[in-house]
């Protein structure tokens, strides 16, 4: 019997593993992905879950049948490259006073050049980096910064034409920096959870994530036949002494006539070199540095109802503080309310003046709604908006000097 069983069992294991029965070979192929029920089963749960959206109306002035200014060739401006976008990103900082020194360049020495926004993006990264492993992930690290970050920048990095490090990926049409910098607020969450605070370490890690999404800066390169670097660019070829530069606020909870820090989160490594002065003189500065020949980088709050994109102005609404009652007691007040914050970095470039004697500002602006207009990169700001919601700028000293004599 048992015999029997195994001439039966060596019979089908020779016809099932001949080689004219052979099991077929099975090919591999790529497909894309496909489960149609999931996908079913997904969309009406989504649905199910979802709230309803309500956007909210904004409400803002009702700007029909006001006199405000419609074109940009109305005003006296002076030279400036044209706007530029900076895209989903929150470099305004960068790209407002990158072409205020550009206008300066142009107005001490004559030339026209065209500076790189992000070069100086890439490495304030990299020092506040820094900054976070000195203070052990107690600092701010975000998007925004400060107009005299661009100054501080410079001078440790110098700076290079816009040619040679544009910080966009190939075919990339606008700056988006949200994965980069999502990525690297990961990176430094972790750094902190683990006390990795290996200063090499870090600063290396957020280097290779902003040449993954912006390229790598260069460290030399050829301009109008000579080579530079960007050190030696700034020095020999710009010449621009970035010493003769000062920031101006103007708060009542600070000292008058004394440098002092303006505490805003975008200050991020605490500069305590802001000349604090009286709302007057704050606003005389910038009137009377305009009519001449001066251009100043301006920021402050932009969240208002007198700002409309497609009507380009900003205004003080007579239902928020009539234009007699805007005084260093109102500005302090939306401060300290924290109704006025540090939203925006502008590019005071030109003035008119109107029927009221009243002075309007030419605003170079990157931000997105500047482009919504027929003005595209610009807005149109009356006096009493600066007045009460700008909180600081950046002038050349020679624009100050009777100011400059006051200080404690």
């Amino acid at each position: 019997m048992k015999i029997l069983k195994c001439l039966v069992l060596a019979v089908m294991f020779a016809f099932v593993f001949s080689p004219a029965y052979a099991q077929q070979r099975h090919k591999g192929k790529f497909v894309d992905y496909k489960n149609e029920f999931w996908e079913e089963i997904h969309k009406s749960t989504q649905e199910y879950w979802k709230k309803p959206e309500r956007k909210k109306p904004r409400f803002i002035v009702d700007f029909d049948g006001l006199d405000l200014p419609k074109s940009k060739d109305e005003f006296k401006y002076y030279w400036h490259n044209e706007p530029r976008s900076q895209g989903a990103t929150g470099t305004c900082w960068s790209f407002s006073t990158t072409s205020f020194y550009e206008s300066e360049i142009n107005r001490l020495f004559g030339k026209k050049v065209k500076l790189s926004e992000m070069y100086t993006v890439y490495w304030e990264y990299v020092e506040k980096a820094r900054y976070f492993v000195q203070t052990r992930g107690e600092s701010f690290f975000g998007e925004g910064s400060e107009s005299n970050a661009v100054r501080r920048i410079w001078q440790k990095y110098g700076c290079v034409p816009l040619e040679f490090f544009e910080g966009k990926l190939p075919g990339q049409k606008f700056y988006d920096h949200s994965k980069m910098f999502a990525e690297m607020e990961k990176f430094l969450n972790k750094v902190k959870e683990n006390s990795l605070w290996n200063e090499e370490f870090v600063i290396s890690t957020i280097k290779s994530i902003l040449n993954k999404y912006m390229g790598e800066p260069p460290t030399k390169f050829v301009y109008e036949n000579k080579e530079y670097t960007p050190i030696s660019f700034l020095k020999e070829y710009l010449k621009l002494n970035l010493d003769d530069y000062i920031d101006i606020m103007s708060l009542m909870e600070k000292p008058y006539y004394k440098y002092v820090e303006l505490e805003v989160q975008d200050n991020w490594w605490h500069d305590s070199s802001y000349l604090n002065v009286p709302l007057d003189e704050f606003m005389s500065i910038i009137k009377n540095a305009i009519q001449k020949g001066y251009t100043v980088v301006i920021g402050g709050d932009v969240s208002e109802a007198g700002i409309e994109s497609h009507k380009e102005v900003a205004i003080v609404p007579t239902f928020d503080i009539p234009s007699e009652y805007i005084d260093e007691n109102a500005r302090q007040f939306r401060f300290s309310n924290n109704t006025t914050g540090d939203d925006h970095g502008i590019h005071l470039v030109g003035y008119k003046t109107d029927k009221d004697k009243k002075m309007w500002f030419l605003i170079k602006d990157s931000g997105s709604g500047s482009f919504n207009g027929n003005n595209k990169g610009y807005y149109f700001y009356h006096e009493d908006y600066v007045k009460l919601k700008m909180l600081s700028f950046t002038i050349h000293k020679d624009a100050i000097k009777d100011i400059l004599q006051k200080v404690k």
